[in-house]
């Protein structure tokens, strides 16, 4: 029986008093050692205005991992499709693409990722409307295609980058089912969602060249450690990221506290506990099982594993379990 494939999603996340050139040298350092420890893909999210995040530039980003590694695939899990001409981005990933042949992937989201002011800032809005998505989804797969058009990209064209569609809720899952792409949920942040949009992305499947059958990726977090005790320390990062959220303030990443402070309402509690209710947090034993039951739950053709982790050193040990444990199963 053969391994399920298993990756890493990094938000590249800027620790309080911290600076993103710090992020970037930890991000370059996760995916060396994820290389190593037989992760499959390592893939970069577009959020704009969270000092918290420093993946903006994601492109760009791609290109300075993948020059740091031979093997690993990265890829954008996603670019936020409704900010961008689907012109420019099958150029950047075209560009990669011809850079590191066979190693990149393009993940797509419908959300724009940001707020509405930033939207502006982004100078894309043609119409307003993320009904445009399907439609900026096609015109990118013509460029990547065979047939040229009047408007080519270069690099880009005949170069097949493999596009996937992303999302929280069933409107991506469909739209995947519907142009035969691979699918990715995530359920790291949107959990509520996952097992019915799972169902609705393999019945209404419609097999295509590159993609006979459907392909369903999971995300999730982990946070893995030696203790029970120090891995619930190392979860109060997430737990406080999301809180904060909550209220509107989308600052650096938390570091890690003995227990949630008094300051937070019930109501702000149970929000922040759903959002995060597929998280994985413990020792070797506890995520070994968690992993086995959410395999058998989804039947996921593949598990990718955020963790966002303040200490650098404790991150990749997570990883590092999370890696021998999937090997394990």
């Amino acid at each position: 029986m053969s391994v399920v494939p298993y990756s890493v999603l990094d938000l590249v996340p800027v620790p309080e008093g911290a600076v993103p050139a710090e992020s970037f040298r930890h991000s370059l350092d996760l995916a060396r050692h994820a290389e190593q420890w037989g992760y499959h893909r390592y893939w970069l999210a577009e959020h704009h205005n969270m000092p918290g995040i420093a993946s903006a530039a994601t492109s760009v980003l791609i290109g300075h991992l993948a020059g740091g590694t031979s093997t690993l695939r990265l890829g954008a899990g996603g670019i936020m499709l409704p900010n961008h001409s689907p012109l420019v981005i099958a150029e950047q990933f075209g560009t990669l693409a011809s850079l590191y042949p066979d190693r990149i992937d393009l993940g797509l989201g419908r959300a724009p990722g940001t707020d509405q002011r930033t939207m502006q800032a982004l100078r894309r809005q043609k119409s307003g409307e993320v009904d445009d998505f399907p439609a900026d989804v096609r015109e990118l797969m013509h460029y990547f295609g065979d047939q040229p058009g009047a408007v080519q990209a270069v690099p880009g064209q005949g170069l097949h980058v493999p596009i996937w569609l992303l999302g929280s809720s069933l409107y991506s899952a469909q739209l995947a089912a519907a142009m035969g792409l691979p699918f990715g949920f995530a359920s790291h942040f949107a959990p509520g969602l996952l097992l019915q949009a799972l169902e609705l992305y393999r019945s209404q499947y419609q097999p295509s060249a590159r993609w006979p059958k459907p392909y369903a990726v999971v995300c999730i977090n982990v946070i893995a450690a030696d203790t029970e005790r120090e891995a619930r320390f190392l979860f109060t990062t997430l737990q406080q990221q999301f809180l904060r959220l909550y209220r509107g303030d989308a600052g650096k990443l938390p570091l890690p506290v003995q227990e949630l402070g008094e300051e937070w309402s019930p109501r702000e509690l149970m929000a922040m506990e759903q959002t995060l209710a597929r998280s994985l947090v413990g020792d070797r034993d506890r995520v070994r099982h968690g992993l086995q039951a959410l395999l058998a739950e989804t039947g996921a053709d593949e598990l990718m594993f955020n963790g966002p982790i303040v200490d650098h050193e404790a991150r990749l040990h997570s990883f590092k379990i999370a890696a021998e444990l999937m090997q394990s199963l």
